[in-house]
């Protein structure tokens, strides 16, 4: 009896981490980056199968657990045994406007403290790398083993990628934009009328920050809201805002050069995403962009000495990549930490392709409503996707 029941159970363990690992696994929403489209609480099914499953790369780990052990606060993974990138044959490939789920590239090396909340890398930049290491626990992960995010993917290998005053264009072009995509609106507010924040929050617009002037806001909210929005008595005027051309982000942005701190996350570009077989001439400007490609991802060593390009101690005037990169950004876009900030997602790191929504939660709701029954079981992509809460006129 005991031997069937352990029989039973090791095929359950063995069936769930072979679904978990080559079919589809099961994701919350924990941040806000991806609202208006996707919601915190939001749970979902994300598909391995088509992109293609990624074969595990630190294949001896603890079913289940993804890096950490909880309450022992430990690796659930080993690293004695490492496997190079391989993936199994895919249905699609990664397409402009996928939502996908990655792990975090900048995410190779972390605080304990702080995890991706605030990336060790840019902790070093603010405080230096002596302090950091003094301050905190510093690890390493390998990629498999970093931080899932999901984003949605706007940029594919080759693309040439800009965003001005706010709106993104890919190739020269505007890009496709979301129907829930949330931007900032600057709104001038009725002083004879009132709304509470308590509204506000229901109507689905995050108040941003008050400007200088009184009664002037910048809050977030989708196109479709904003139409409506400006039909309410509070609302005097509501316009698109966006930063100014000149607002000086420092190195907080990818490349993290002072050379490009005039970029800000509404004026930001134009950048090339490298793709597999590009072969770029190296130079002050690609070496600000690409090193980390050639340096982390493709697992080459990489100095700029005297004027002069050294690649595994080889002087080189050119490099030539082996993996595809993809750009990735939030549809909350004043409030995702994304491409802008962290760079290129390599292919070794895409996990899989958001699937649907099988349950909705809101923690803030009350007990009754806490279940957002409209988005239950609905697709990610396609028709199936939830539609846009309408306002009530």
């Amino acid at each position: 009896m005991f031997r069937e029941w352990a029989d039973a159970i090791v095929f359950a363990v063995v069936a769930a981490w072979l679904i978990r690992t080559f079919v589809a696994e099961a994701y919350v929403i924990p941040t806000g980056s991806m609202e208006k489209t996707l919601l915190i609480g939001d749970f979902l099914f994300v598909s391995k199968m088509h992109y293609g499953a990624r074969v595990p790369m630190t294949p001896i780990a603890i079913p289940f657990f993804h890096h950490t052990i909880p309450v022992l606060n430990t690796n659930a993974y080993s690293e004695v045994l490492k496997l190079p990138y391989t993936k199994l044959p895919s249905f699609v490939k990664v397409k402009r406007n996928d939502m996908v789920v990655f792990n975090f590239p900048a995410g190779d090396t972390v605080t304990k403290e702080f995890e991706s909340a605030q990336p060790y890398y840019d902790l070093v930049r603010r405080d230096g790398r002596e302090k950091v290491w003094q301050t905190y626990k510093v690890i390493t992960r390998p990629v498999d083993k970093r931080e899932n995010y999901i984003k949605r993917c706007v940029g594919i290998p080759g693309d040439i990628l800009e965003v001005k005053e706010g709106e993104l264009y890919i190739n020269n072009a505007p890009a496709y934009r979301p129907e829930f995509l949330n931007t900032p609106y600057l709104l001038v507010a009725n002083e004879s009328q009132n709304i509470s924040p308590e509204e506000m929050n229901d109507l689905g617009i995050e108040i941003r920050g008050e400007l200088d002037m009184p009664g002037h806001y910048v809050v977030l909210m989708t196109k479709g809201n904003a139409e409506r929005f400006r039909k309410h008595p509070f609302v005097k005027s509501l316009t698109p805002w966006s930063y100014d051309k000149n607002i000086d982000m420092g190195t907080n942005l990818f490349p993290n050069s002072e050379k490009y701190s005039h970029w800000n996350i509404d004026n930001y570009g134009p950048i090339l995403i490298p793709k597999k077989g590009l072969t770029i001439d190296l130079n002050d400007s690609t070496y600000a962009f690409y090193n980390r490609c050639i340096r982390n991802y493709e697992g080459n060593t990489v100095e700029q000495k005297d004027g002069k390009f050294f690649i595994n101690g080889k002087e080189t005037s050119t490099f030539t990549f082996n993996f595809d990169y993809y750009w990735m950004m939030g549809d909350n876009r004043h409030n995702s930490q994304d491409s802008r900030f962290w760079g290129f997602v390599p292919e070794d790191h895409i996990v899989g392709k958001a699937w649907f929504i099988w349950l909705s939660l809101n923690d803030n709701a009350p007990l009754l409503k806490k279940i957002r029954w409209d988005r239950l079981f609905t697709s990610v992509h396609g028709r199936y996707a939830p539609t846009e809460k309408k306002f009530t006129d």
